[in-house]
């Protein structure tokens, strides 16, 4: 090895492989390995030099990236025992240089070429693996991935340290491509809807084709526009222009007619890999073909081999060898054709990795065939993956999907379907994205009088549709409006300081339903509107600055983020008329999308033109479609099903330079069946479901002892307890992992499953007695520190009393529940803080007083007189939703040490270092403050109407020095391992 970049590299791999305990003295390090390993490296040996090639070296070189991979590892670990700094902080970066012992001017340049990741980091649960993609350890030729990452770097894209770590999961959890022993991983990745997943399984396919992989099959949908959009994208950012053309014209391109590939938006390799001791990607399908079974097709799926008596996957052939690409449409002919020319090729199939990834996987590939009847037969498209999966026993499945119950309740016994038996992984929410959270006051401790445009989500964005009639347009109207008047600020925002066509579409969408006909009557009424709307007069103008200065200035006067914004409507005024010609100018308003072929001839194909258009459509526009720009949406769609309503969700998604105009109108008042359903509650439901469950994936993603406390098949009971719509199971079926024990130390425990009968929250109530009446101190005041969310400094007053830990514990053990065994998990641990597990000797119980002038309070079996609140359970569900207030809860967590503030100096004789603590609620479950009065006559409230709530908070120190936070048992020990086993019954 004569290279100096070859032997500095390789003794930099050496060094960092000796520190994956800790970081240590990099001098000392790179003289060992000198010394014992590459004894020609001496001169490579020293800070200095190091630091002479970082200054001459950029983000994606070799060494940088080595470098990169091993810092984001420590930058993100979670209480490593070398330091006491928080993940992902400067100060965490600080410790870790200095561990490492470098020279001011070495940290200095190591922190420009990799900067401080500051997004929170993924979440993995996983089986044990076998480690084998690991900095030190990566095979084969690193081409592809260092090409996509130069093109993030090159377009300012934000999180490429976070991508680079969630990858590096997702490839390290696949099977290596070079192994002697076939295996076949399975996996799922949750992200968010329209949150960048296509970034990462694109950075996924370029580590796995430089590891190794060689045939990647990308499941791209169900619709044409979506398989072109992800061919587009791939052939874009990944497989670049030389790999495109290989050796043909640029005329003769599938993009010639495409923008960005005339304006050089297309990845460059700066020749054909191949001849740059890289290797190419060979496609075998494109943006306007699908897979077809053609004489060469077959040919192009024969891989080369440079030793023949040598299987492919041995590194002597596979790393000589081009890779295949192709994206296919998740439809039955198209899978059948593959499916039949794998068989045809020479090259074993037994012999070649694999990789398939399957996007939005939770739609047509799971098999939804019904079990119970006799000799069923799988779904066409379950069965086409099955058929691959069955043939290729290299071949790697990972699915991608925002709404991910589908996939984990699918019966992992199958083992040739696609449950994601071997790891999960949750990303992160990106930076920039508006997501559902953007849209809702989630957890939000201000009361709806004090909420205003610049703290309140819904205020800023979310307007209501309430309906007098089918013939009532005045919401449409508004919306459109809006659409117009945003259209306009663009104008202006372009004008003063962000460039010319700075915002290449603007949209608005509408979605009532998902019926052509319907569509078709929609359309009608949208035209008459647009046609009627008198932009261009003063009737249409004095509706425009009305909206503008009830609406649109207020919001944007404190959400703007600096963008440019007219301080009055008159110096918008001029801007109107070129947005509605932007718009209307062509007297196409309005496209209606319910159809491939409106995306096939370019009415709605975002790639090939600037679209400012108002849409209507339904299902074609609901699943991984981008509606690009789109900024009015008016959504009236119903639906009982939380994944397509969540999948409904276009309005999700990057909003650059105009997140402060965005708006959605929806239906507050829609029938469905026999009864009216609020979109606004429902999608909030759902964004509480999914958050939890994302919590609960990070709270037990943290190995205890080297192991995994949750593996993915014991992801299913986590989510039955808070899904109550979605069955876990067919009927004839059960979970075989049981969640036996909840471990919350310094967590929050909030029971949801309270009794709906009068006679069970009676005896319930009765059995609160005794800490009722310990309730009898004067009320304590209790005082939260401001939050990011523009909330005050809040005190709030609470009547406070301690019971025993046996007393409480004893009294938890009698409550009845509407669902048995809710509670059971909670209190198994509960019940073991006696000495057990660890020690609570008494805990606090506050009933919070509330200070609204319309409070109501009222003695509960003879105690002191208590505020009585107010609640409605959530729709379909018999929980409440979130009982505790958000400061009550700080306050609460403040008290065991677990808080982000430090215990007010007069409640210090509350606190004890064994003491947990007890939020106490008396609730009535009712519509108005008139009911809540009714049910407390005289000052006494009658025990059946009191449904007493409660939050518990165990001490920080609640836990043993084991750390393991949940415990399952198997129901059935002869099928350990399985999830899910045939019901007994």
């Amino acid at each position: 090895m004569t290279n100096p970049a070859a032997i500095r590299l390789t003794l930099h791999e050496s060094a960092l492989a000796g520190m994956q305990a800790r970081p240590k003295s990099l001098a000392r390090a790179l003289a060992y390995q000198a010394e014992e390993d590459v004894p020609e490296a001496v001169a490579h040996a020293t800070e200095e030099d190091f630091q002479d090639v970082l200054y001459t070296s950029h983000s994606t070189d070799q060494l940088v990236e080595l470098w990169r991979k091993q810092l984001t590892q420590w930058d993100y670990a979670e209480s490593p025992g070398w330091t006491d700094t928080e993940p992902r902080t400067d100060e965490r970066r600080a410790a870790v240089l200095d561990l490492l012992r470098l020279g001011e001017e070495t940290k200095k340049r190591l922190v420009e070429l990799v900067p401080v990741p500051r997004t929170a980091g993924h979440v993995v649960i996983a089986t044990e693996h076998t480690p084998w993609y690991t900095p030190q350890s990566q095979q084969g030729r690193t081409w592809y991935w260092p090409a996509y990452r130069r093109l993030l770097t090159d377009k300012d894209w934000p999180g490429i340290a976070s991508l680079d770590a969630a990858t590096d999961s997702v490839v390290a959890h696949l099977a290596d491509p070079t192994s002697e022993e076939a295996y076949q991983s399975k996996g799922l990745v949750v992200g968010y809807v329209q949150s960048g997943k296509t970034a990462n399984f694109t950075g996924v396919i370029a580590k796995a084709i430089d590891a190794g992989y060689r045939l990647v099959i990308v499941l791209g949908g169900t619709l044409n526009l979506l398989r072109a959009q992800t061919q587009r994208r791939l052939d874009m950012e990944l497989v670049g222009r030389e790999n495109i053309l290989r050796g043909a014209a640029e005329y003769e391109s599938d993009y010639a007619d495409d923008p960005a590939w005339s304006k050089g938006k297309f990845l460059t390799h700066g020749g054909l890999p191949s001849a740059l001791g890289g290797f190419d990607i060979v496609r075998m399908t494109t943006r306007d073909n699908d897979y077809k079974s053609l004489l060469q097709g077959i040919v192009a799926l024969e891989f080369e081999k440079q030793e023949p008596a040598l299987p492919l996957h041995d590194p002597r052939n596979l790393h000589r060898s081009s890779a295949r690409l192709m994206v296919v449409k998740k439809n039955k002919s198209v899978l059948t054709k593959l499916v039949k020319d794998l068989n045809k090729i020479k090259t074993p199939l037994s012999e070649i990795p694999v990789l398939i990834i399957d996007d939005e996987s939770d739609e047509a590939s799971v098999n939804t065939a019904n079990p119970n009847k006799p000799d069923a037969e799988r779904t066409a498209i379950n069965q086409k993956i099955s058929e691959l999966l069955s043939m290729l026993p290299r071949a790697q499945y990972v699915g991608y999907t925002a709404t991910p119950f589908a996939n984990v309740f699918i019966d992992p016994s199958d083992t040739a379907d696609i449950f994601p038996k071997d790891f999960i992984v949750s990303l992160p929410r990106p930076t920039g994205y508006m997501g559902v959270q953007d849209f809702h006051d989630l957890d939000s401790p201000l009361p709806s009088e004090e909420r205003t445009y610049a703290n309140s989500n819904e205020r800023a964005h979310v307007r209501d549709i309430h309906l007098s009639s089918d013939e009532d347009d005045t919401a449409l109207q508004q919306a459109m409006d809006m659409f117009v008047l945003t259209a306009a600020m663009k104008l202006y925002r372009e004008a003063n300081g962000l460039g010319d066509r700075y915002f290449q579409h603007h949209t608005m969408l509408i979605h009532e339903s998902v019926r052509t006909a319907e569509h078709r009557e929609l359309l009608g009424r949208v035209t008459r509107l647009w046609w009627n709307s008198g932009y261009a007069g003063p009737s249409g103008r004095e509706r425009l600055r009305e909206l503008f200065e009830t609406d649109l200035a207020p919001v944007s006067h404190v959400r703007a983020d600096g963008y440019a914004t007219p301080p009055s409507y008159d110096e918008l005024a001029p801007y109107i008329g070129a947005a509605a010609m932007r718009i209307g100018g062509d007297d196409q308003p309005i496209i209606v999308v319910n159809g491939d072929k409106d995306i096939e001839t370019g009415e709605a194909d975002f790639d090939k033109r600037s679209i400012w258009k108002i849409l209507i459509g339904g299902q074609k526009l609901a699943r991984g479609f981008t509606v690009e720009g789109l900024t009015v949406t008016y959504y009236r769609r119903r639906t009982n099903n939380a994944s397509t309503l969540m999948q409904m969700g276009r309005w999700f998604g990057f909003r650059k330079g105009y997140q402060d105009l965005v708006r959605l109108y929806l239906g507050r008042e829609e029938t469905m069946g026999k009864k009216d359903i609020d979109l606004y509650e429902a999608f909030e439901a759902i964004c509480l479901d999914e958050e939890t469950f994302r919590e609960q994936l990070q709270q037990y993603a943290e190995l205890v002892d080297g192991k995994p406390q949750v593996t993915p098949a014991q992801v299913p009971p986590l989510v039955s307890q808070h899904l109550s719509w979605l069955k876990p199971a067919s009927a004839n079926k059960m979970y075989n992992a049981e969640l036996l024990e909840i471990r919350s130390p310094g967590k929050p425990i909030e029971p949801a499953a309270y009794p709906t009968k009068a006679a069970a929250i009676k005896r319930n109530t009765e059995r609160w007695r005794p800490l009722l009446d310990s309730l009898g101190a004067p009320p304590s005041a209790f005082t939260t520190q401001p939050g990011r969310d523009g909330s005050r400094v809040r005190t709030f007053q609470g009547r406070t009393g301690v019971v025993s830990h046996g007393e409480l514990v004893s009294l938890l053990g009698t409550l009845e529940w509407e669902r048995p065994g809710h509670f059971a998990p909670h209190l198994t641990y509960l019940s073991q803080l006696d000495g057990t597990l660890a020690r609570v000797d008494d805990w606090l119980i506050v009933a919070p007083q509330l200070s609204s002038v319309g409070r109501v309070e009222a003695s509960i079996l003879g105690s002191v007189p208590l505020s009585l609140v107010r609640r409605r359970r959530q729709q379909g569900k018999v929980s409440f939703g979130r009982i505790a207030g958000l400061e009550h809860r700080s306050a609460a967590l403040d008290l065991v040490g677990a808080g982000n503030s430090p215990t007010d100096g007069g409640l210090q004789p509350l606190v004890g270092p064994h003491r947990g603590v007890v939020l106490l609620y008396p609730v009535v479950e009712a519509d108005s403050e008139a009911e809540v009065r009714a049910a407390a006559a005289d000052g006494a409230a009658d025990p059946s109407r009191v449904i007493m709530a409660f939050t518990l908070i165990p001490p920080k120190s609640a836990i043993d020095s084991g750390r393991q936070l949940v415990r399952f048992r198997t129901k059935d020990s002869s099928q350990y391992g399985e999830a899910i086993i045939p019901n007994a019954e």
